[in-house]
C-alpha cells in the first residue's frame, strides 16, 4: 500500500464539524504497525544492518545495556521508496479541491522521520508549489509547505474548525490524528477510509472501508433483539467509492450503469439525512432505527432510479440542521459542571455569553483560534524547544560490531 486516505463526508446543508473537507494521507507501509517485539530481562541489544552486497560490512543501527528485569525490545522500520508516490497522491488532491496541504512528523526528536519530510518537500518544491502559489493557497504559510510536528497538529485540528487543510504523515501518527478529526467533525462514521496501492503497470488500485469498523456492540445489541439505530454513512460511502472505482477501472456501458445507481443512492441517503430521516445520532430521539432508515432510503432510491427524478423534499425538521450530540453513544457530559462553568463565563449573569465573554472563554480554555503568523511561530518556538531537549539526554550506545564498548 502507498497510503490510507481518510477524508471528512459532507452533507449539503447539514452542520457536521468543519465546514470544509478535511484530507489526510496515512502512509500506509512501515512503523509499528510491522515491528517485530519481544519480552526480556537483563542484558544487551545489539541491531545490526546486514546489506544485500555481503562484500560490504555490516552497520550496528543501535546498541545497548537492559538494566530493568523486564524490557520490552521493539524494531520497526519505516521504508521511504513509495513516499513519492504519497506525495503526488496527496498534492494533486488538495489541489483539486482547492485544500491547503501540511506535512506532520515528530521529526524534532525522532530524527528517521527526516526523510519523510524531505521527500515530500522535494515532490513539492519540484512539481506543485508553483501550482499552489497561482491557487493562492499559500497565503497563510509563508508561501511555502509547512511542516507541523504532531503535538501542534492535533492542536490546530481542534482550532481549524473552518476545515480547508490536508495533513500527510506516517502510518501511527495517522491512525490517532484521523481518531481526532473523526471526532471533531461528529463521529468515525462521517469519515472515509481508502487504501491505495499500485499495480506492476503503474495503475492504482484502492481498497475501501468504513473507517468505524465493525461496530461490534450494535451488531451484538441486533443479535439480542434489541433496536439499533446505526447511521450507515461511512459503510455506505465506502461501498460506493468501491464500486465507482471498478468503474474506472473498466468503463463502458455497465460503469456508466454502475456511476448512475452510486450518485443515485449517495443522494437518497443524504436527503434522507435533510428531511429529519435520520438515525438518532443524527435526528434526535425521534430518529428512525436502522431498519427503518433502509427502508426510506430504499424507497427513495427506487424513484430516483425508476424515473430519473427526487422524490419532492420532506420538511426538515430543525434538529437536522443542529442535531443535538447528546444522543451519541459517547455522550458522558456533566450537565451540571457544564452550568457551573457557563455562569463562570457569564460575567453580568443575563444569562447569556456575549462575545467578549466569549473571547475570555476561548482564551482560557486554549482553543481561542491563531493569526496564521502566530501559528508560524508558535511552531518554530516549539520544534526549537523540542529539538533542545532531545539532546539532553544520552543514551548508552555501542561504538561498533568490532568494538563493542559502551559510550
Amino acid at each position: 500500500g502507498i497510503t490510507i486516505s481518510r477524508d471528512t463526508i459532507h452533507i449539503p446543508g447539514i452542520k457536521l464539524g468543519f465546514d470544509k473537507p478535511v484530507f489526510f494521507e496515512r502512509h500506509a507501509v512501515g512503523g509499528e504497525y510491522g515491528a517485530g517485539w519481544k519480552n526480556v530481562g537483563k542484558g544487551r541489544v545489539l541491531t545490526t544492518f546486514f546489506p544485500d552486497d555481503i562484500k560490504e560490512k555490516p552497520q550496528v543501527i543501535d546498541g545497548r545495556q537492559l538494566d530493568n528485569d523486564m524490557s520490552a525490545v521493539v524494531i520497526y522500520d519505516n521504508p521511504l521508496d513509495n513516499v513519492e508516490d504519497l506525495a503526488h497522491i496527496f498534492f494533486t488532491r488538495c489541489l483539486e479541491a482547492n485544500i491547503v496541504p501540511y506535512v506532520v512528523t515528530k521529526k524534532t526528536v525522532f530524527k528517521w522521520q527526516e526523510g519523510f519530510w524531505r521527500k515530500m518537500k522535494t515532490v513539492f518544491d519540484k512539481d506543485y508549489k508553483e501550482k499552489y502559489l497561482a491557487a493562492g493557497l499559500l497565503k497563510g504559510t509563508g508561501g511555502d509547505l509547512m511542516h507541523l510536528i504532531s503535538d501542534a497538529a492535533t492542536m490546530q485540528i481542534i482550532r481549524w474548525t473552518g476545515g480547508g487543510f490536508g495533513m500527510a504523515c506516517h502510518n501511527y501518527d495517522g491512525d490517532m490524528l484521523t481518531d481526532e478529526v473523526a471526532q471533531v467533525h461528529r463521529s468515525p462514521g462521517f469519515i472515509t477510509s481508502n487504501l491505495t496501492g499500485k499495480r506492476d503497470d503503474g495503475v492504482l488500485i484502492k481498497e475501501f472501508e468504513a473507517s468505524h469498523g465493525t461496530v461490534a456492540d450494535l451488531w451484538h445489541a441486533h443479535l439480542r433483539g434489541q433496536e439499533t439505530s446505526m447511521n450507515p454513512l461511512g459503510m455506505v460511502v465506502a461501498l460506493l467509492g468501491a464500486m465507482e472505482h471498478a468503474a474506472t477501472l473498466a468503463p463502458g456501458p455497465d460503469a456508466e450503469k454502475t456511476v448512475k445507481f452510486t450518485q443515485a443512492c449517495k443522494e437518497a441517503v443524504y436527503q434522507a439525512f435533510r428531511d429529519g430521516r435520520g438515525t438518532r445520532d443524527m435526528a434526535g430521539p425521534s430518529g428512525l432505527t436502522t431498519e427503518q432508515f433502509v427502508d426510506t432510503v430504499a424507497e427513495d432510491l427506487h424513484l430516483r432510479l425508476a424515473t430519473g427524478k427526487a422524490p419532492t423534499p420532506r420538511p426538515a425538521v430543525p434538529e437536522v440542521v443542529h442535531p443535538s450530540r447528546k444522543f451519541r453513544r459517547n455522550f458522558k457530559v456533566d450537565e451540571l459542571k457544564m452550568q457551573a462553568m457557563f455562569d463562570r463565563f457569564d460575567l453580568d449573569k443575563n444569562g447569556q455569553i456575549g462575545f467578549a465573554e466569549f473571547v475570555e472563554m476561548a482564551v482560557e480554555l486554549g482553543v481561542a483560534p491563531l493569526s496564521d503568523e502566530a501559528v508560524i511561530e508558535q511552531q518554530k518556538k516549539q520544534e526549537e524547544k523540542t529539538d533542545s531537549e532531545a539532546t539532553r539526554g544520552r543514551i548508552k550506545r555501542w561504538a561498533s560490531i568490532s568494538e563493542p564498548k559502551l559510550y
